[in-house]
């Protein structure tokens, strides 16, 4: 049986809506800013027309990448580096807890009200549950990671040290500046969902553009790309 086609209701061609979730998600812009970007290319929409489109498609999209490439990373038990930061929501303090890989791939985001051991076994649990297992784990010296590490007898696999997890803390830096750009977040949900979709995109996009040459780095550029156009492409 033949998936139905998620565009199947809409008038406007699956090719648009992709470029707009993708430009408004991968990079800095803010709504009208894509809107105004589209406009030159002779396309008429509305900001909250992209904003609905990126509610409605980005997790779509995400899930996608993701359950592609999960596939190739339960295999491998790799090196963890784990950490969290602060986000605020219409004042009140937040965190974003993030799993990041030794490739600097984001493994998953998770955000809580709280940065105690409940919180940090949950996003834990979360994330072994769907890539697996991992032989190190890295983090800060947070009390929490401790704890819930002990509660799941891997206390042993757990390193800290200077500058050991800047892995992770680079990791953000892509994130802080989309929050920015969104002039942060107004609910718990939202921000739960931009930064699922936003690390899956992260990941696809992502060349390494300073470890590789020019060459290679135009052949994973098209590659991502193609893989982005083939999304629920009928």
């Amino acid at each position: 049986m033949t998936k139905r086609s998620p565009f199947r209701y809409f008038k406007t061609s699956p090719e648009i809506i992709r470029l707009a979730v993708m430009m408004y998600v991968r990079f800095p812009l803010s709504l009208r800013n894509v809107e105004d970007l589209l406009h030159e290319r002779g396309i008429d929409i509305c900001h909250e027309t992209v904003r609905f489109w990126w509610h409605r498609f980005g997790p779509m999209f995400a899930a996608e990448i993701r359950k592609r490439r999960v596939k190739g990373m339960r295999s491998t038990r790799w090196r963890w580096h784990l950490d969290e930061v602060f986000v605020k929501i219409n004042g009140e303090r937040h965190y974003l807890w993030r799993a990041v890989d030794h490739e600097g791939e984001v493994l998953e985001s998770f955000v809580t009200k709280k940065r105690n051991k409940k919180a940090a076994l949950k996003f834990l649990k979360k994330s072994m549950k769907r890539h697996g297992r991992v032989d190190t784990i890295v983090t800060d010296r947070l009390r929490s990671y401790g704890a819930a590490l002990k509660e799941i007898g891997a206390v042993g696999r757990q390193e800290t040290g200077r500058w050991l997890n800047n892995r992770a803390e680079n990791s953000h830096l892509p994130f802080r500046r989309r929050e920015r750009a969104m002039l942060r977040f107004r609910r718990m949900r939202t921000l739960q969902k931009f930064a699922s979709v936003h690390a899956s995109v992260l990941n696809l996009f992502n060349s390494e553009r300073s470890l590789s040459s020019r060459q290679n780095f135009k052949l994973n550029r098209a590659a991502a790309l193609a893989e982005w156009r083939g999304l629920y492409a009928t």
